[in-house]
């Protein structure tokens, strides 16, 4: 087990849902954190005496190097990267606005790299953690998400690539695919409304504080891979084993029309 108590830590995305909660539950682990979002009011809402506040939008790549440089000079360490930050996009494959798309690789894939670039020196010299929050739709390509989808393989191909060449030096990658979570993610994504079904289904969410807790307690365990929940599990494999039939079963859920922001 890997204690984090004292231990320095970059969290991207969090002023509010997963990000929020990463917050409190590194905070009752003694972790030394800092906190980084667009907006500033929100992330010193959250935040403490101790804690850094970084306010930057993260899909602009001047800039992602001084989040890590403003994290060590304040500190003096870094012993993680919590790459949490993301959003979704419900538009359709052949419909998406290419400007959509590219900034939503920005900060879903691109971001998520740079910062690793900047931070891996300093992990090298502490042994420490980089945590890349996927998502189950990095595992499965779900229509409803496609370019949401794309950027998390994407994000999935590059942590198992950082893995490879970082476990040399004792830097653990952990990827962490977290399925429905009950946050303002759909709020935040443009596009169509997500399917009825899709919306439907938050009543079997969990909660961001669960999946936080299910991010730190693979932090400290020092594992490569996080599925929360559990559940998320079967799927994973049943698309592995029967790519035609589950294409054919998330085919068959249909886009709504009206755009987000008129809802």
């Amino acid at each position: 087990m890997d204690s984090l108590q004292g231990k320095v830590v970059i969290v991207t995305g969090a002023s509010e849902g997963i990000g929020a909660a990463l917050v409190t539950s590194l905070r009752k682990r003694g972790a030394k954190l800092a906190l980084v979002a667009r907006t500033e009011a929100k992330l010193r809402a959250l935040a403490t005496a101790d804690d850094l506040v970084i306010p930057f939008d993260l899909t602009l790549d001047a800039g992602r190097a001084d989040v890590v440089e403003r994290t060590a000079a304040h500190f003096g360490r870094v012993d993680a990267l919590i790459n949490n930050a993301g959003r979704g996009s419900y538009y359709s494959p052949t419909e998406s606005p290419v400007a959509d798309s590219r900034n939503l690789f920005e900060l879903n894939f691109f971001a998520p790299m740079h910062l690793a670039q900047a931070a891996t020196p300093w992990l090298k010299k502490t042994r420490g953690t980089i945590v890349n929050v996927s998502s189950i739709a990095g595992q499965i390509s779900l229509p409803w998400l496609p370019i949401y989808s794309a950027s998390k393989f994407a994000l999935t191909s590059l942590s198992s690539t950082q893995r490879m060449e970082l476990a040399r030096h004792g830097v653990n990658v952990l990827t962490v695919f977290p399925g429905y979570v009950d946050t303002g993610f759909q709020a935040h994504a443009n596009g169509s409304v997500p399917p009825a079904t899709v919306v439907k289904g938050k009543q079997f969410a969990v909660t961001a504080a669960e999946c936080a807790e299910a991010i730190v307690r693979g932090m400290e365990q020092r594992r490569r891979m996080v599925v929360t929940p559990l559940i998320g599990w079967p799927l994973v494999v049943l698309a592995r084993l029967f790519p035609a039939l589950t294409e054919s079963r998330l085919g068959s859920v249909k886009l709504g029309e009206t755009n987000l922001e008129t809802m």
